[in-house]
C-alpha cells in the first residue's frame, strides 16, 4: 500500500519538501478541503472548546486515513497538540517541518531593516515524552 501524508498546516508544500517526502516513500498527498482549511487556519483565540471546534478535522482524518499514514501538523499550539495526541491514539504518524533561519540586515532610508529567511531542512516525527 502506498504511503500517504495528510497536510494540516496553512501553506502549500514546496517542490523541495515534496521531493523529500517522496524519497521517504510517500506517494499520496492530501490537502485539507477548503472548509476544513478555513477551520485549521483560523482557530479563534477565545471562546471555543478545541475538542468541539476540531471535530470536523478528526472526522476527515478518521474517514480518509489508515494506520501508519503520516500527518503533517503545524499551526495553533493548542490545536496542534490536540491533533498530534489524536494521531498517536489512532496509529497515525504526526510530523512537522524543521527550518533553518538566516537573518540579514540592511539599511533602507536610514533605518535598519532585518530580513529573515527560512529554509526547509527536514520533517521530524513528533515524540511522546516517556518517564
Amino acid at each position: 500500500m502506498p504511503k500517504s501524508i495528510f497536510l494540516l498546516f496553512s501553506h502549500k508544500l514546496t517542490s523541495e519538501q515534496i521531493d523529500q517526502l517522496k524519497e521517504k516513500g510517500i506517494e499520496r498527498f492530501f490537502y485539507l478541503p477548503d472548509a476544513l482549511q478555513n477551520i485549521w487556519s483560523n482557530v479563534p483565540a477565545e471562546g471555543i472548546v478545541l475538542s468541539e471546534y476540531l471535530k470536523p478535522l478528526i472526522g476527515w482524518l478518521s474517514e480518509n486515513s489508515q494506520e501508519g499514514d503520516f500527518v503533517l501538523i503545524q499551526g495553533d499550539f493548542g490545536a496542534t497538540f490536540y491533533m498530534v495526541d489524536f494521531c498517536f491514539d489512532v496509529g497515525l504518524i504526526p510530523v512537522y517541518a524543521t527550518t533553518k533561519r538566516s537573518v540579514r540586515e540592511k539599511i533602507v532610508d536610514g533605518s535598519i531593516v532585518k530580513i529573515s529567511e527560512f529554509k526547509h531542512v527536514e520533517f521530524r516525527k513528533y515524540e511522546r515524552w516517556k518517564k
